[in-house]
């Protein structure tokens, strides 16, 4: 399919009224400085603001914005799952509403993405207008992303300013809360040209930030383990499970074997014998034999379901312009 739009600006965003008039005329700037085609897709997640009414009135305004409203909110996830299926510029960026992303950066990520060939480039905001509260888990959190991940440069795994090849954000299934480790989505199915580019942080200019709390630093390691685990075994859960298993199962066996002969022994050798359920190994058979069955079964199960589920990405949208 032949693209003959340059860019589309993906903007997932939740309550932000205030900002997003001054967003829009901000990137409609830029784009028309520099000659580009473009669109703008606004992702309403479920606000309950007058987000959409202003959506709608940019829309009266511009024919260059679209919108989609999320019927409750499900998250920045979702909503850019939906954006990038809707985008068709060959190349898509996605920024905040909240003004903290700047549009002058379009051109250069442009540039990077077109000239320079890569698959996708990050923005890294070196200089952050954020409270310690939520540098120092960042810091924490992207180190740890860039050692499971094996993408050594990115220094800001979820910064929301980046720039993909449309290829990309159409090859990658962003759900949960998979929006922080896109650059590893993207890498895993083969688009490793991943860049940074060092980007300006504007300080919040309305409303306080949407995202925070530390249950947001646990799930965000869970899901970090749930990815390098797909990654890593997601296509074959039979290879790790079974694997495990029939070994726990051989232990369990061998120390049956075991149990089993001693008492043989003393046996036919008329020599006393403690009942086998005083011995220790016994429980260690049954055990590791239990365990090891179960690890079996979770591959198997693991293979059937991730043939077959299809509808982890259903969303209710509401309304689409």
């Amino acid at each position: 399919m032949k693209h003959n739009m340059d860019i589309s600006v993906v903007v997932p965003l939740f309550n932000e009224d205030e900002s997003i008039p001054e967003l829009f005329a901000w990137i409609d700037r830029v784009m028309k400085d520099n000659h580009f085609s473009y669109e703008v897709i606004f992702i309403d997640d479920g606000s309950n603001d007058h987000s959409w009414e202003i959506i709608e009135d940019l829309k009266i305004q511009s024919p260059f914005v679209k919108g989609i409203k999320f019927r409750r909110n499900y998250g920045k996830s979702p909503a850019l799952y939906c954006g990038f299926k809707e985008a068709q510029g060959d190349v898509v960026i996605t920024m905040d509403a909240d003004l903290q992303d700047s549009p002058d950066e379009i051109p250069e990520l442009y540039r990077m993405i077109t000239q320079d060939g890569y698959d996708l480039v990050s923005g890294y905001k070196q200089k952050r207008y954020d409270p310690i509260s939520k540098t120092i888990p960042t810091k924490l959190f992207n180190a740890t992303a860039r050692k499971v991940s094996g993408i050594k440069n990115l220094h800001d795994f979820n910064c929301g300013l980046k720039a993909y090849k449309n290829e990309v954000v159409k090859n990658i299934e962003v759900y949960g809360e998979m929006h922080r480790y896109i650059p590893y989505l993207a890498k895993n199915a083969g688009f490793d040209k991943i860049g940074e580019k060092v980007v300006h942080h504007q300080a919040r200019k309305y409303g306080s930030s949407k995202f925070m709390g530390l249950n947001r630093f646990v799930n965000g390691y869970l899901d970090l383990l749930t990815l390098w685990f797909l990654s890593t075994f997601g296509k074959k859960p039979m290879h790790v499970f079974g694997f495990l298993g029939s070994i726990m199962f051989f232990i369990g066996f061998m120390a049956v074997l075991i149990i089993g002969i001693g008492k043989l022994y003393c046996l036919t050798n008329g020599i006393p014998q403690r009942l086998i359920t005083s011995s220790p190994w016994f429980y260690i058979a049954l055990t590791t034999m239990l365990i090891g069955t179960q690890l079996f079964l979770a591959g198997f199960l693991g293979d059937l379901i991730s043939r077959s589920s299809s509808n982890r990405n259903d969303y209710q949208i509401e309304k689409k312009i």
